[in-house]
């Protein structure tokens, strides 16, 4: 599951603390109309900045949370963004669909392509 991609995971740390926070503030932002869309944003973007900190990367803070653990939940976070707009009935809102949808796949490639494994702990026996 774990990939060796051109990402650093530095950079990917950092994108998801950026991803966490615009998801936070996005809502009061962009004044999305459906309630549902401002709940599932700001929560999503807690649950990132949570993960974010406490995975046992370069850019977390507690380094409690396994890397393969963090890949797994960036692939479920990705596939709950892009779904969200559908399941929760706010996809006639322009705004937090695209928010959702763009955020999404931007997440996913992000993952697919982020070098989790050290180069030196990719040659180790």
């Amino acid at each position: 599951m774990l990939r060796d991609g051109p990402i650093p995971a530095f950079v990917h740390g950092v994108a998801e603390y950026m991803a966490g926070v615009l998801l936070v503030v996005a809502p009061f932002l962009f004044a999305f109309r459906a309630d549902t869309a401002t709940v599932l944003s700001v929560a999503a973007g807690v649950v990132v900045l949570v993960v974010a900190a406490t995975t046992r990367g370069p850019t977390g803070l507690v380094k409690h949370l396994p890397i393969s653990a963090h890949v797994a939940l960036d692939y479920v976070l990705a596939v709950f963004l892009v779904a969200s707009p559908y399941l929760f009935g706010f996809s006639d809102e322009t705004a937090p669909t695209t928010l959702f949808l763009a955020l999404g796949v931007v997440h996913l490639l992000l993952t697919i392509g982020t070098r989790f494994i050290r180069p030196d702990a990719a040659t180790a026996p």
